[in-house]
């Protein structure tokens, strides 16, 4: 019986970077598509609800997809498109799509980092920004603090998402924080949306600003953490 022949680290380390640069590339073609109706809604919001009502029973995939599409590729704010779920879908579908469309992304983020390690989380961030959560890597309280941070408005979740990847954390531990933590968030981008399409703009206005205010709080906590945790 013939022995397989056994790839070199070498070897290995030029596929793994092949694929994450195929894995690019087909991201950035389908954002280039996908995120013209986006752009509509910044623009001009009936002309993108006008694009959600075309596209008919096809319309909640294609924004699923638009929702996994922002986390994957961490440069992309996930705030404006949530507003848009909340206004082309109404609160609760909208909330729906949204919360499945991240679930969905950061799964495959938590898969892809936990095949490809390090490599794949140095595609969109640096070392230095890194370092800033290596108190992530301790064991006993890491489900908590993943939550919390994921918990908190104005936390950076795109390089959490791709962080987390390279803890020890449980995937039902992930799978749990990925659909639970994020909801407050979610739920008042997708309310305030909802409230700009149905021309309230009081409450909408209201609802931003609060969400303005909460994020704030949690971007001071946030430092906070990585503060202490530095000089421990």
């Amino acid at each position: 019986m013939r022995r397989r022949r056994q790839l070199s680290n070498k070897q290995k380390r030029w596929i793994a970077g092949g694929g994450i640069v195929i894995f690019l590339l087909l991201s950035l073609l389908v954002c280039w598509f996908a995120g013209r109706p986006l752009i509509r809604f910044a623009r001009e919001p009936e002309r993108f609800r006008a694009w959600v009502d075309q596209q008919g029973i096809r319309a909640p995939g294609l924004f699923i997809g638009m929702v996994i599409l922002q986390i994957v590729v961490a440069v992309i704010p996930g705030e404006p498109l949530e507003i848009a779920g909340g206004y082309a879908f109404g609160a609760l579908e909208g909330t729906l799509l949204c919360v499945l469309g991240a679930f969905l992304g950061r799964l495959m983020v938590f898969l892809l980092v936990r095949r490809f390690g390090t490599m794949a989380v140095e595609v969109f961030f640096p070392q230095e920004k890194l370092q800033s959560l290596r108190f992530l890597q301790n064991e006993k309280r890491l489900s908590f603090w993943v939550f919390l941070l994921f918990f908190l408005p104005g936390t950076p979740k795109d390089v959490l998402t791709y962080f987390v990847g390279l803890t020890k954390l449980p995937l039902r531990i992930w799978v749990f924080i990925s659909l639970v933590a994020p909801l407050p968030s979610i739920i008042t981008s997708t309310i305030g949306g909802n409230a700009l399409g149905m021309g309230n703009y009081a409450f909408a206005v209201a609802v931003f600003a609060a969400t303005f205010g909460i994020s704030a709080l949690g971007i001071g906590a946030y430092r906070w953490i990585c503060r202490k945790y530095r000089r421990d």
